[in-house]
């Protein structure tokens, strides 16, 4: 009896470490005695920093400079090199830059921030871009006399005065036809600090039809304005822009004066004549020409 127990424990005890040893072939990572797989994770992706265009400095900007569109350009850069300020609306920002004054001087490359700007707008710019003992006067304009519109701050330009000086008498001839209309340069190189009151801001604005301009504001000495002050009772003003680069020419007005004459010869008042016919007479060793009206 004894003996058989003995026999049925050792049965008992065989299954079951035959057991245990199948479960560690079936398992062999719980087990910890069969060899380990490791397993490797594929590295996060990273997207790309999202890039901006920021408005920078084409060229070295000096303090007082009134910013016209190609003192900048655009650069790309990340999110975290855009400084406080700085202008990154591409079109939006150059239309808000545009005829604004500079208060300090930038590098090449470098951005330019709100700070650095006085806009048209902002309270204090008339005064702020005025030179020291200059002043600044407004003169009325449309599309013909503001060169369609085209003037921008910081263009010098020349005001040309034409007056009708019809029903007045000139040396004993009344109504001379060449002499009612006369035109000259009463300033030459004069700074335009300003363009109405304030320009375009806004895409939605520059991508209509700009509104042509009505006044033009331009730098002037005390004496100067004086005259422009005359200028604008007299006649009709005409701004002329005087180009960038080029020989340099004199800043004082012209002296000549031009008439309608002097442009038309139909308004001379006296018609030609057709040239009458030419005979050579010769009376022995002489000679001599007779014309026939």
């Amino acid at each position: 009896m004894f003996l058989r127990m003995l026999v049925v424990f050792s049965l008992l005890l065989s299954a079951t470490g035959l057991g245990i040893v199948g479960l560690q072939l079936l398992n062999p990572r719980q087990a910890g005695s069969g060899p380990q797989v490791a397993r490797v994770e594929a590295p996060p992706v990273v997207a790309p920093a999202p890039r901006i265009r920021m408005l920078v400095a084409a060229r070295p900007l000096s303090i007082g400079t009134l910013l016209k569109d190609d003192d900048f350009r655009e650069q790309e850069v990340t999110a975290e090199m855009v400084p406080e300020g700085a202008f990154t609306n591409g079109a939006e920002s150059r239309a808000e830059l545009r005829g604004a004054l500079l208060r300090r001087f930038i590098d090449p490359n470098q951005p330019v921030v709100t700070t650095d700007v006085l806009r048209p707008r902002d309270r204090g710019f008339l005064a702020a871009v005025l030179r020291p003992g200059t002043r600044a006067i407004s003169i009325g304009v449309d599309v013909v006399t503001g060169a369609s519109g085209l003037i921008w701050p910081g263009d010098e330009v020349d005001l040309i005065l034409t007056q009708n000086l019809q029903q007045q008498q000139q040396r004993g001839q009344q109504n001379d036809p060449g002499r009612r209309v006369v035109g000259e340069t009463i300033l030459s190189g004069v700074r335009v600090i300003a363009v109405d009151q304030q320009i375009s801001h806004t895409a939605a604005e520059t991508s209509v039809a700009r509104v042509v301009a009505r006044t033009v504001t331009i730098e002037v000495s005390p004496e100067q304005a004086e005259r422009v002050a005359v200028a604008m009772q007299l006649g009709r003003i005409s701004l002329v822009v005087r180009s960038i680069e080029g020989v340099p020419e004199a800043r004082d007005p012209r002296p000549s004066l031009v008439f309608g004459s002097d442009v038309s010869s139909a308004l001379t008042g006296a018609p030609q004549q057709a040239p009458g016919a030419r005979m050579r007479v010769i009376q022995g060793g002489s000679q001599q020409e007779v014309t026939f009206r």
